[in-house]
């Protein structure tokens, strides 16, 4: 196969352009993934028929994204052994209605499309387990060469930003950064941009978030006053975006705010609000895929199956909120670079990955912010899970065998490096 360089990002002093860039944080993708697979399970718990399964995969097959011509796509959730890894990203793409959401699109002051969001969601095997892991856009780490959409390959490069993945080569290029980094594979991958997020908040209804003081932010318009506030649509957009007047103002603070969000989304989807309510699981479902049509979401080729999002729901629906982990890639400040570039701290990112593929829980030790952007402030109450009466057995039948008693499982204390927070923590946004 030919093999091609990469678009110039770097000959043209990508530090620049990433100043310019930095008012333009895109969203947080992991919405429309949750979205979409609670959406599908809702509309085939409740025997919807107006939400035609054959119809949803001809659409999203048309985008869809090869990860490696050379994997098999990958069995139902229920037959993977060992857990399985989604790769959600949002990007920064000018096209269409997102340019009216950012000034330096209206300005022309940028070009192409970058992953300025990037999370793995590992789901384990049973015990199922979900942890998020949130990848800071500005650390610098080796991209591998990647398969170029025209044909051909553009060259591995030993030090980049990892949001100029998606740029480079795709979703299928930012899924090959993510690999190296984590050492395992990619099972499915998703990217949406902008506007996909807006109309997905407004479809689940609004998330609650908390903030501990007023934050009035002239860089996404964001405008709240203390307290808990329900976020939907562009103002959603503009929680997740807000960087500047909160914690330290950095990428890092931001992560924790987004983090926020999708805790207390997590806890929303699970509460029967939304799970036990067919209208607004119908809404979810059909809006996911019209934001595929519209070219708003894309996925993997591996991710095109309704049922398979479906079973993917059912996986999570019922995890434990002190089992759902949400942290943050371990980093450091790159000495000399006025404190805007990070790099990985591989040791400690070791001992979270193992106890991934060994399928252990986890025990946070670090801080719930690396950026101090939010504080933790109290304990979720998770709603009970419906119990099930066992059959009584037949008259006359031998009794049934002893319970195996349930041995408890070994947490792993992740290194003080790695911040984040679970679903039963909830935290509040610092102001700066």
């Amino acid at each position: 196969m030919a093999s091609r360089k990469r678009p110039d990002v770097t000959g043209a002093a990508p530090l620049a352009r990433h100043a310019i860039r930095r008012e333009r944080h895109p969203i947080f993708s992991f919405i429309a993934m949750v979205a979409v697979a609670v959406g599908v399970v809702g509309v085939s718990a409740t025997g919807l028929l107006a939400f035609n399964l054959a119809d949803a995969a001809t659409a999203v097959n048309a985008n869809a994204v090869v990860l490696d011509e050379n994997e098999p796509i990958p069995p139902s959730l229920g037959a993977i052994e060992g857990g399985v890894n989604l790769l959600v990203v949002g990007t920064d793409s000018c096209e269409g209605a997102n340019a009216a959401l950012s000034g330096a699109c209206q300005k022309g002051d940028t070009e192409g499309e970058r992953n300025d969001v990037t999370m793995l969601v590992h789901i384990s095997d049973e015990p199922r387990r979900v942890t998020v892991v949130s990848f800071p856009r500005d650390m610098v780490v080796p991209i591998p060469a990647c398969p170029d959409p025209e044909g051909g390959e553009f060259s591995a490069m030993s030090a980049q930003m990892i949001n100029a993945s998606y740029e480079y080569g795709g979703l299928a290029c930012t899924a090959k950064t993510v690999e190296a980094l984590i050492g395992d594979k990619i099972d499915f991958a998703a990217a949406i941009r902008w506007t996909g997020v807006i109309n997905m908040s407004d479809a689940i209804g609004g998330v609650d978030v908390c903030v501990a003081g007023d934050i009035s932010d002239t860089h996404t318009g964001l405008s709240l006053t203390a307290g808990t506030h329900t976020l939907q649509g562009v103002q959603a957009l503009q929680f997740l975006r807000v960087r500047h007047g909160i914690g330290d103002g950095s990428d890092l603070g931001r992560i924790s705010n987004q983090q926020q969000f999708m805790s207390s989304m997590v806890r929303k989807l699970q509460s029967d609000a939304v799970l036990a309510d067919p209208g607004r699981l119908l809404n979810l479902a059909t809006t996911a895929i019209s934001q595929v049509q519209q070219e708003q979401l894309v996925l993997s080729q591996s991710l095109t199956n309704p049922t398979l999002m479906a079973q993917i729901a059912m996986a999570v629906k019922d995890v434990p909120y002190e089992d759902i982990v949400f942290v943050q890639y371990p980093t450091r400040y790159a000495s000399g670079d006025g404190a805007s570039r990070v790099l990985p701290v591989k040791d400690a990112a070791a001992v979270l990955f193992a106890a991934l593929q060994a399928n252990q829980p986890l025990t946070l030790t670090g801080d719930a912010s690396q950026g101090y952007g939010v504080e933790v402030t109290g304990e979720a109450v998770q709603p009970p899970t419906p119990a099930t009466t066992p059959e009584p057995a037949p008259s006359g039948s031998a009794s049934a065998a002893p319970v195996e008693p349930v041995v408890p499982e070994t947490r792993v204390d992740l290194p003080s490096e790695i911040a984040g927070q679970t679903a039963a923590q909830t935290t509040c946004t610092v102001p700066e």
